[in-house]
């Protein structure tokens, strides 16, 4: 058992790395696979996000990506509200969590789909207009 851990851990990290954010593979990979219930599955998945955006920020401010008069503008409220759904999924119930946890997959792959197909639509355009 303690191999599916080594592997979901590896696979969450990887796909965090890459920038998707590991939380979208981690989360699953340990309720559907190691049968961790959705509570502790998000709190494994919010401790290995602190150490991944810690080296994420001083990466990209060595590669100057980012600007610091806007820093505070972002990591405040994101800090704070972090916080607050932190404590407001503690208090949900675990299947109701779950469910959210699947919409909100759900939704970021249709966004993303739009996303690609726009740039698909774009890139043809461009390609077409030279």
């Amino acid at each position: 058992m303690i191999f599916v851990y080594i592997i979901a851990g590896i696979a969450g990290g990887l796909i965090g790395g890459m920038g998707m954010g590991g939380g979208t593979l981690l989360i699953p990979l340990l309720t559907i696979f190691c049968g961790v219930e959705q509570h502790i599955a998000q709190a494994v998945n919010l401790i290995a996000f602190v150490p991944m955006s810690i080296v994420a920020i001083i990466i990209h401010a060595k590669n100057h990506l980012i600007k610091g008069a806007y820093f505070p503008w972002i990591a405040i409220p994101a800090t704070v509200v972090g916080i607050a759904a932190s404590f407001l999924a503690r208090n949900l119930d675990g299947k109701i969590l779950g469910k959210c946890f699947g919409f909100f997959l759900i939704a970021l792959g249709i966004y993303q789909l739009i996303c690609a197909i726009v740039a698909m639509v774009k890139n043809k355009k461009e390609k077409g207009e030279r």
